[in-house]
């Protein structure tokens, strides 16, 4: 499997255990987060993380490095680099 690196250099990484422990690489932001949904900025493109009872343990964005407990029900990535022109961004649309 290739690995791909954004331009700055830096890997994104997701290491999921049993659907109950997250742990991601490339995050440059945490945008928002509640126990049912977080929004994280990556050198991948934007990431929503939704599920049950989520909780972030360990935030360090030196590293990029973020740690999520909770039941994890789902990812999603939008890259506002691809959106057409005269469209809305991801985050336009989460916050209406």
């Amino acid at each position: 499997m290739e690995e791909r690196q954004s331009a700055d250099g830096k890997n994104h990484k997701i290491v999921i255990h049993n659907r109950h422990t997250v742990l991601l690489t490339g995050v440059n932001d945490v945008l928002s987060f509640d126990a049912s949904e977080i929004i994280l900025d990556t050198v991948q493109g934007m990431l929503m993380m939704r599920g049950e009872e989520l909780h972030v343990n360990r935030l360090s964005l030196e590293k990029g490095e973020v740690d999520v407990d909770g039941t994890i029900d789902s990812f999603a990535y939008a890259d506002d680099r691809k959106t057409a022109k005269g469209s809305e961004s991801l985050l336009s649309r989460l916050f209406k």
